[in-house]
């Protein structure tokens, strides 16, 4: 069976990375529920089900559900014939939470990421394989070149760590890029001292034009200038940790211009 471009397949084939993957969430008693995103012919899902784990996945293409249905590597009835971003997170284990975990198709693993931080209730914990670029932004600090929206968003919620890089020989067909596995575990306090909605606002608005001093970015958000020498409007985005976000946040909410109270 043949990888699909078109659903971003590369199969891992080294057993020895894949029951590393298998067997890293780091679960907390009591809660057993797992979702395995893109499980393809069931690499990691085989390590899955050695566990005392309430397993179900979610895959898009049909050949590798029937694939998965006809070597029994997961019941039927725990097999979400479906496109992952078009998933209900909250249905999925009747609204209560659950681990995250995959080997995710890189033409969309951004979106993965920005979806379990808009269902961050539901998910303490994500584990998966990325395009080693993409994991790299994840978990960079403030003042690297990869820190950015991403690096932002999902540390504003999780803590994240890489566990594993891994080489292009270890699937088949090979990627052209280097990957990593990346643990992410959601933060004891998760609900930011902000309005999210303008906290996002004020990210992606501040790195757009990272090279500028915020100032300069954000000042279609000031409702008037008196701010605008505030320090923390003379540096520029990657200098700043999610705290120092927050905090920008907090100051332009003061300071909105008419259009944003009314929702434009």
């Amino acid at each position: 069976m043949k990888a699909k471009k078109s659903f971003g397949q590369h199969f891992l084939v080294d057993e020895n990375i894949s029951r590393q993957i298998g067997y890293s969430l780091l679960r907390k008693e009591g809660l057993s529920n797992v979702l395995e995103i893109g499980p393809g012919k069931g690499v990691l899902t085989k390590y899955l089900n050695e566990q005392n784990i309430n397993l179900q996945v979610v895959e898009a293409d049909v050949d590798m559900v029937n694939y998965l249905i006809k070597h029994a590597v997961v019941p039927e009835d725990k097999i979400i014939f479906l496109d992952f971003l078009k998933l209900n997170l909250s249905k999925v284990f009747n609204g209560e939470p659950f681990y995250m975990i995959g080997n995710y198709p890189y033409n969309i693993s951004s979106q993965i990421l920005i979806k379990m931080i808009n269902a961050k209730e539901l998910v303490p914990e994500m584990v998966g394989m990325f395009q080693k670029e993409v994991a790299d932004r994840v978990v960079a600090k403030p003042g690297s070149k990869t820190y950015g929206i991403i690096s932002v968003l999902v540390q504003a919620y999780y803590e994240g760590v890489t566990i594993i890089d891994v080489p292009p020989q270890a699937f088949n067909p090979p990627p052209k890029v280097n990957s990593s596995v990346i643990r992410l575990v959601r933060k004891e306090n998760y609900h930011l001292a902000c309005d999210e909605r303008l906290f996002r606002t004020v990210v992606k608005t501040a790195f757009n034009q990272r090279r500028k001093m915020l100032r300069n970015t954000l000042k279609p958000l000031f409702g008037d200038d008196s701010i605008a020498n505030d320090p923390y409007f003379t540096q520029r985005p990657e200098q700043l940790n999610v705290h120092d976000f927050v905090e920008i946040t907090n100051k332009l909410s003061k300071h909105k211009p008419p259009q944003y109270e009314s929702g434009i």
